[in-house]
């Protein structure tokens, strides 16, 4: 439970990081706490997504992964973003990713924060 709650966190941070630095992934709410309810919300949706469909897509682009010795992460990292924007825009969560290039350059934040805050982050493996 802890390791599901600090990984939820991370990603929270690592989505924060992104929607500060890049200017069309958004997240919008009238006050900070409903913004900061949506965005552990939309980790939460990031993170179901990550461990349900992002290792069937994994699997299923294996020889894109093996041909471009690994650099189609960024691909599926981008896809897994805007599927996770186009899941809360389903669900009236006020999360936006506009483009496949903002999803690139968004997923790459992502994961280079999200690391670097699991690597800090105590995860209850003691």
């Amino acid at each position: 439970m802890m390791n599901f709650l600090v990984k939820t966190l991370a990603n929270a941070g690592a989505l924060a990081v992104a929607i500060w630095l890049v200017d069309n992934i958004t997240l919008t709410g009238d006050s900070t706490g409903k913004q900061a309810w949506t965005l552990l919300l939309v980790a939460l949706l990031f993170g179901v997504v990550n461990v349900f469909v992002k290792p069937l897509v994994k699997l299923l682009t294996l020889p894109l992964f093996i041909l471009t010795l690994g650099l189609f992460t960024l691909v599926v990292n981008a896809l897994m973003l805007l599927l996770t924007s186009w899941l809360a825009d389903k669900l009236d969560l006020s999360f936006h990713v506009e483009g496949f290039w903002t999803a690139v350059l968004g997923g790459l934040i992502i994961s280079v924060v999200s690391w670097a805050l699991n690597v800090v982050l105590p995860d209850g493996r003691d």
